[in-house]
């Protein structure tokens, strides 16, 4: 089994910034990605970002240049830092991974229950 547990969202102000973490625990064998997702009300879940095997890293168009991903391999954490925050910014983050466990042989998905981002105008 693994969880992923998402922290760091609030209420913030136009152009101000939050940093969201996220760690996967459980019986971890490895974890080939990890990302962010977000759903505001009434909207589809929208990929964001993902740090991928080797490093490499993908955006969103809609966050390109103020959002930046990282990860922290040996503590099986992820962060989103997003700067210049604006009012569509506004939504639940979810964190993402595929993970290897000790008891399979293929990654599986998994994702957190979100944190909470709020952005005033």
């Amino acid at each position: 089994q693994v969880q992923l547990v998402e922290s760091g969202g609030g209420l913030v102000q136009a152009g101000g910034s939050l940093k969201l973490s996220c760690v996967a625990t459980g019986n971890i064998n490895s974890i080939d990605s990890m990302g962010w997702y977000r759903q505001a009300p009434g909207n589809q879940r929208e990929w964001v970002a993902h740090n991928l095997s080797g490093g490499r890293t993908k955006y969103a168009d809609s966050v390109k240049g103020r959002f930046t991903i990282s990860r922290d391999i040996a503590k099986n954490t992820v962060y989103l830092q997003m700067n210049g925050l604006r009012p569509e910014d506004t939504a639940v983050y979810l964190c993402n991974a595929a993970v290897v466990t000790t008891t399979s042989m293929h990654p599986y998905e998994y994702w957190g229950q979100g944190t909470q981002v709020t952005v005033s105008s």
